[in-house]
């Protein structure tokens, strides 16, 4: 099954995440299919980056996001259903 999640990258105390489709087996930060975006939480304005349409694609073909990937597309007001 393909999921949509974070992969945590950055240094101590200072993490930012790529949003990866990864298939469910592999490990959080390890092989992954695309990255799809990007979230800092430590910017000023919590930036969430969308490739809208590589995301779209995949939510189409049936890759599930993960519960905090769907609170950051809800913020960013990302519209997929």
């Amino acid at each position: 099954m393909v999921a949509i999640r974070l992969a945590r990258y950055g240094t101590h105390k200072k993490a930012f995440y790529r949003i990866m489709v990864a298939d469910k087996k592999f490990a959080r930060n390890g092989r992954s299919i695309e990255n799809v975006g990007t979230y800092n939480p430590y910017d000023v304005d919590n930036k969430i980056l969308l490739k809208e349409e590589r995301l779209r694609y995949w939510l189409e073909k049936g890759a599930q996001p993960s519960l905090t990937v769907k609170n950051l597309l809800k913020k960013s007001k990302f519209k997929w259903r």
